[in-house]
């Protein structure tokens, strides 16, 4: 019962209503009046006595032909119905954001101001930390990765592969792209690999610890160039305002470690291009950001599914067609036979 229950799920009918002629034969043939029997001019003798010889043999009982015709004309509803088979539903990608992480690898993000597990660590390591995190929970965008020091490079193309992106942004090192940092040229680069996607969908997450000292355009140039092309930079100045340094002399002093981070051109990129600017002084200020990011580009929580759909129609028709070639064969064959007989009796009654 549960496997027709399975099927039964499976098989729809675009046209159901046309189940409600299946009684139009039966009114036909209890309202309309008999049709009055054909009169054949032509008469010839021996196929006529082959018709009568082979009556009995070909003669069907009127409960047999009712029978098959009435299969015939369930099968012919069928298929006027359209049947289908529609397949089990399959989950479509979310529609999600188009996300590019720009990451400094610069040599300053070496700095040992932040702590994971209790432990200094430098920025970079915590970065990693934190980002693959944000990374794995972004079901349904497209996520790539930039990293850029005095050269800015697209380390990850826009994938759905978070595991992919998440892997390769723990295997970035410091000074991969060299000793300074190219915040205009990161964000260029960015806007590139951007501007053919949907314009509502295009976020670019500028992480770094610096201010612009090297490439070839400026930030602020840049964020004019995204502003154009729609796409919302998020800014994020990760470095503590202040830690503890040994001098020569073995005593220990504060400093600030990020006095060259350039607050005012972070800001004014994320509010040119419609975005938002963050500091990130600690490894838990860090992992609230990417959570505020959660909730300014939320994902979409409502996936999407199809169910494939294939028509069914052929199965009803190819099975008429068969019915009908088979019942005409079969009464071709007795005929042919019939009439053989017919043929070698009456060559025998004429030698005799």
């Amino acid at each position: 019962m549960s496997a027709f229950s399975t099927l039964y799920s499976h098989i729809d009918f675009i046209w159901p209503w046309i189940f409600l002629l299946l009684p139009l034969p039966w009114l036909v043939y209890r309202f309309f009046p008999t049709a009055t029997p054909r009169q054949y001019q032509l008469k010839i003798s021996w196929l006529s006595m082959l018709t009568q010889d082979q009556k009995p043999r070909v003669h069907r009982s009127s409960a047999t032909r009712l029978i098959f015709a009435s299969l015939l004309w369930l099968l012919l509803l069928i298929a006027a119905s359209h049947p289908q088979w529609t397949g089990d539903p399959v989950p479509l990608p979310n529609k999600g954001h188009d996300l590019l992480m720009a990451v400094d690898i610069s040599g300053s993000m070496q700095v040992q101001d932040m702590e994971v597990e209790q432990q200094m660590t430098d920025r970079l390591s915590a970065v990693k930390n934190i980002v693959s995190d944000f990374v794995l929970r972004r079901e349904g965008d497209r996520l790539g990765l930039i990293v850029f020091g005095t050269r800015a490079y697209l380390h990850v193309p826009l994938s759905h592969d978070r595991n992919t992106v998440s892997e390769q942004l723990k295997g970035i090192q410091l000074r991969m792209a060299g000793e300074q940092t190219a915040i205009g040229d990161a964000i260029g680069l960015a806007v590139k690999r951007l501007k053919d996607q949907p314009e509502d969908a295009r976020v670019l997450v500028l992480l770094t610890d610096g201010a612009n000292t090297a490439g070839s355009v400026e930030p602020l140039q840049a964020a004019t160039l995204a502003k154009e092309q729609k796409v919302r930079i998020y800014t994020i100045g990760i470095g503590a305002d202040e830690m503890e340094v040994q001098t020569l002399f073995g005593l220990t002093r504060r400093v600030n470690p990020s006095q060259e981070l350039d607050e005012y051109t972070l800001q004014k990129i994320a509010r040119e291009t419609g975005g938002v600017y963050f500091r990130a002084r600690s490894t838990e200020e860090l992992s609230m950001i990417y959570q505020e990011l959660d909730r300014l580009e939320p994902i979409e929580q409502n996936s999407q599914v199809f169910r494939p759909r294939h028509s069914l129609l052929h199965w009803p028709l190819l099975t008429v067609i068969i019915l009908i070639s088979l019942t005409f064969a079969h009464r071709w064959l007795l005929s042919i036979s019939q009439m053989l007989r017919t043929m070698k009796s009456s060559s025998s009654d004429t030698l005799k």
